[in-house]
């Protein structure tokens, strides 16, 4: 594959989108928003809301009002899944001419700080895809249980062994995506909706023959609202992954 090099848009500084999927985040929107919007360079953000009925959409709305254009919504009508939602995201993003599309948290689970450090491996150091990674040399998780680690590292472990992907940290869901990745990705074949999404898009990006690189972070339960986490999850990631190896063919 040829090198890529950047267009028009990967090169404005005012072409960077964090995409951010909620359900019941009022505790947490407004403090993220801020912080986002805070950064240097500066970052745009897609909140895309699955109808919270706490809130959290009206509060987006109201810092709209006071940063405009730099604060985008997606309304959908109820709990649709978390794939759909950065599916829903990435083809807004590429609509609007984005050219580095982020995925984060609105919990603070990812610290904003490292937006930075996630668009600096693409745009600086060239790699296709970057992902925030709790299982590289200098990365850490913080204030979970020993059991809960040992379940999310032997699911990353079960994950590259399957697949045969070389990404220490499979489930991650903090991540910087180049343009012309998404753009090369079927979005709309992708199958998973919830914990496999994160997977199956790593690994459509690792088989189309991109870079991906690893940039340590720490991970940091939340503080405030509740956990989407459920055994549900997990155990579309384990069956997902062997759908996957049978599914998506290698070029």
């Amino acid at each position: 594959m040829p090198p890529h090099l950047p267009d028009r848009s990967e090169r404005n500084v005012n072409e960077r989108l964090v995409i951010i999927p909620t359900y019941n985040e009022k505790e947490n929107i407004q403090d993220m928003l801020k912080h986002v919007l805070g950064l240097q360079p500066a970052f745009h953000v897609l909140v895309v809301d699955d109808g919270s009925p706490d809130g959290t959409a009206a509060i987006v709305k109201r810092i709209q009002g006071e940063r405009p254009g730099r604060v985008h919504l997606i309304e959908r009508s109820g709990k649709l899944g978390l794939g759909t939602a950065y599916i829903a995201g990435f083809k807004w993003a590429l609509a609007q001419g984005y050219g580095y599309i982020f995925e984060m948290d609105a919990d603070f689970s990812h610290d904003p700080d490292d937006l930075v450090r996630l668009f600096d491996a693409c745009a600086r150091d060239g790699a296709d895809m970057s992902v925030g990674s709790r299982y590289v040399k200098g990365g850490e998780v913080k204030d979970w249980s020993w059991d809960r680690i040992m379940l999310s590292f032997s699911a990353s472990l079960y994950v590259r062994t399957i697949l045969w992907l070389g990404v220490r940290d499979t489930t991650a869901g903090f991540v910087c995506y180049r343009r012309h990745v998404l753009e090369a990705i079927p979005l709309d074949q992708v199958k998973f909706i919830g914990y496999a999404f994160q997977i199956e898009m790593k690994y459509r990006v690792h088989l189309a023959g991109y870079r991906i690189a690893e940039v340590p972070i720490t991970f940091v339960d939340r503080v405030k609202g509740k956990s989407k986490m459920s055994s549900n999850i997990f155990k579309e990631a384990i069956i997902g992954v062997l759908q996957m190896r049978a599914r998506i063919a290698r070029p």
